[in-house]
């Protein structure tokens, strides 16, 4: 029996098409929650850039956020994972080298050093984000603990980054950028912890995902879910391959393994 569910946000939960979540996964997961079905959100973003999830709000349970970085429940229960200091400082020192423009999510902050249109174009154009950030300067946000980094680097320069990085690692939702977190942190690990905390198997779990960040909570829970759109080097490790966002993916899923 499925006794909790975990989903990814953007290309998941919402249309990268039209930033909302579909009528019928709305539907799909009220129906889950009337079943007594716990329901989770697992993503990328930080908590405070999740801003697109407003119509499901008051069903969700708990969050794993930043790849795993961050992970809590509204009934008290929270975890946090920040990134070595020396490696933190090894990235702050080539960000300010390169100028690579990049996002830094501290523990209380999020800021962004070398700021560019590129940068502000993709948080607007594929996830809908304008927002204010905080001007505080990079060794504020590494005494905080640095959760994780999101450069705009392709995979070859992610590559020659990581090397110098003993104590991190990185995966990849989006062509443009890279998130680097603390080694261990994963969606998958942060569903371990917070099926500890509800008590609860991972065998009792269905996860859903479609970008490479989201392949160890697929493999991890009992139902690995993949959306059509997914990226097609995860669909092989999935239990089971669903139609798209847009095709109403989430709601078939559920009700083909008789969740709702």
């Amino acid at each position: 029996m499925i006794k909790a569910l975990f989903f990814d946000i953007d290309g998941t939960l919402v249309s990268f098409k039209t930033h909302r979540i579909p009528v019928s996964t709305v539907e799909a997961l009220l129906a889950a929650k009337d079943r007594g079905t716990k329901i989770f959100i697992s993503t990328g973003r930080a908590f405070p850039l999740i801003n697109n999830i407003d119509t499901i709000v008051p069903l969700v349970d708990g969050y794993i956020t930043t790849n795993g970085a961050h992970s809590f429940t509204h009934d008290g229960f929270e975890q946090f994972t920040p990134i070595n200091r020396h490696d933190a400082t090894v990235v702050t020192e080539y960000l300010l080298k390169t100028g690579t423009a990049c996002m830094v999510v501290g523990r209380n902050d999020i800021i962004f050093p070398n700021l560019n249109r590129q940068l502000e174009r993709q948080f607007e154009e594929m996830f809908d984000l304008h927002f204010q950030w905080s001007d505080k300067p990079l060794d504020e946000l590494t005494r905080q603990g640095i959760l994780q980094f999101t450069p705009i680097i392709d995979n070859a320069e992610e590559a020659r980054l990581m090397t110098g990085l003993e104590h991190c690692t990185s995966s990849r939702w989006c062509p443009y950028f890279a998130d680097i977190t603390a080694c261990g942190v994963n969606k998958g690990n942060g569903m371990l912890a917070i099926c500890k905390h509800i008590g609860i198997d991972s065998s009792e779990t269905m996860a859903f995902g479609d970008g490479g960040n989201d392949l160890p909570i697929i493999k991890q829970a009992g139902i690995g879910v993949a959306m059509g759109n997914a990226n097609e080097a995860i669909k092989p490790h999935a239990d089971y391959v669903t139609t798209s966002v847009d095709d109403d993916g989430i709601a078939r899923a559920l009700a083909h393994f008789g969740v709702i």
